[in-house]
This record gives structure tokens, C-alpha cells and sequence, in this order.
């Protein structure tokens, strides 16, 4: 499970990354325009995992569970206080004490270190909407993935905001079958007085399906450092 949890934090930090320099903009959504801080966390999270979450960091702060700044993992949010109210402003941790965050009007999107002294006196608390499972195995976003025996039950959002996680309809996949092969020999041809042997012909009817590849190897990406 922690596995699980480890690589989607991962391609989290890795699409993160990839909208450096990408401008500000107020009620940004998409980065051909601009992003502001929660559109950059909505899209990265919606593009990474199929989770849609609220549009405003408030509503945000509101999903996933409450973690000490010790506990931080990649993947994770951080929340400011940087309009005088209380989780104004979201950044996404990448590692190494740093987060990448939409800043504001007249900047880009860019990485900051939450050690630095605006940052400290700002900080506001940390959640995690990547949460390692119960009962119920693993979850991604906060939402329970069901293991062969457990009923989907997603405790780990809170009900006030419950309404705007999407749950992933995950079932089973079905089991490929493959069929053993029949042979059915058909009579020998009848030789004729030729001085040679002739061979036998034997055809060969099989059915079944194929079990189809899936997937390939995920991408990793190193430990980030970033200056």
C-alpha cells in the first residue's frame, strides 16, 4: 500500500514540475491561461489521478487527512494563511522541504522552500488526499479502493465534501481463459502404389482467447533536488 501511495506522489511532483514558468493568473484553470494556486492543484491531481477536487484551497483543505510537517511526503498539500484567513493559499510538496505553488499576480508557477521565514509564519497545516488504506486496502485520494472481500466505504473524506470526490468504479477484471487446443486427425489418404510413403495430413482447430498484456512498467522519477 505504501507503494501505491509512493508512485502516485510521484507522478503528482512529476506534472508539478512540468508547469514551472507557466504564468499566474486569477481563477487560472488551464495553463495555456494561467493558473492560480488551486487550479494548479486541481489539474494536476484531476490530469495524475481522475480526482476532481474543490476549486478553492479552503474547500480543499477539507479533503484527505491532517498530517504533522514531519510526515510530509512527496504528493502531499501545504496550506498558507496569505490573505489574512486561514488556508488562503496551496503549494504541493515535492520533497526536500520544498513546494510548488501558483504564487501571485505578476509571478509564475515555482518552487519554494517551506524553511524560509514568509513561509513559517504562514503555514497553516499539511493533508494528505493520498491516503495508505484500512480495512478496505488501499485508497487512492482519499477514497477507498474495494479488495476482493471489502465493500467500498469512504470514510476517509469527510461527508461536507464527500459529494465532490468522484469514486472510481473498479471491479474485478475478468479473468482471461485459454482452452486447450483439439486436434481432430482426419483419415490417412490411402497410399498408392507410387514406391513412396506419403505423409499424413493432420489439421488442428483451437479456440479460446489469448490473455491480453496489460500495462508496462510504471516511470519513476528520481529524488528531487531543485535549487
Amino acid at each position: 500500500m505504501a507503494t501505491i501511495v509512493a508512485e502516485a506522489g510521484a507522478e503528482v511532483v512529476f506534472r508539478a514540475l512540468s508547469l514551472l514558468g507557466v504564468r499566474y493568473q486569477f481563477g487560472g484553470n488551464s495553463p495555456d491561461t494561467g493558473l492560480d494556486c488551486s487550479g494548479l492543484v486541481r489539474l494536476v491531481f484531476h490530469e495524475t489521478l481522475g480526482l476532481p477536487l474543490p476549486r478553492r484551497s479552503e474547500e480543499i483543505s477539507r479533503v484527505g487527512g491532517s498530517i504533522a510537517t514531519t510526515e510530509l511526503q512527496p504528493g502531499d498539500l501545504v496550506f498558507f494563511n496569505t490573505l489574512r484567513r486561514a488556508f488562503s493559499h496551496v503549494g504541493i510538496y515535492i520533497g526536500n522541504n520544498q513546494f510548488v505553488h501558483a504564487p501571485s499576480s505578476g509571478g509564475s508557477i515555482r518552487v519554494e522552500n517551506l524553511g524560509s521565514d514568509y513561509w513559517v509564519r504562514r503555514f497553516d497545516g499539511a493533508r494528505r488526499v493520498l491516503v495508505a488504506g484500512s480495512a478496505t486496502g488501499p485508497t487512492s485520494a482519499g477514497v477507498p479502493v474495494p479488495s476482493a472481500s471489502a465493500a467500498v466505504t469512504p470514510t476517509a473524506v469527510p461527508s461536507s465534501v464527500r459529494s465532490a470526490v468522484v469514486e472510481p468504479s473498479l471491479q474485478p477484471a475478468p479473468r482471461a481463459t485459454t482452452r486447450m487446443a483439439r486436434a481432430t486427425p482426419r483419415p490417412a489418404p490411402v497410399a498408392r502404389n507410387t514406391g513412396r510413403a506419403r505423409p499424413i495430413a493432420v489439421a488442428v482447430r483451437a479456440d479460446g482467447d489469448a490473455a491480453a498484456a496489460r500495462g508496462g512498467p510504471r516511470q519513476r522519477i528520481p529524488n528531487l533536488y531543485v535549487n
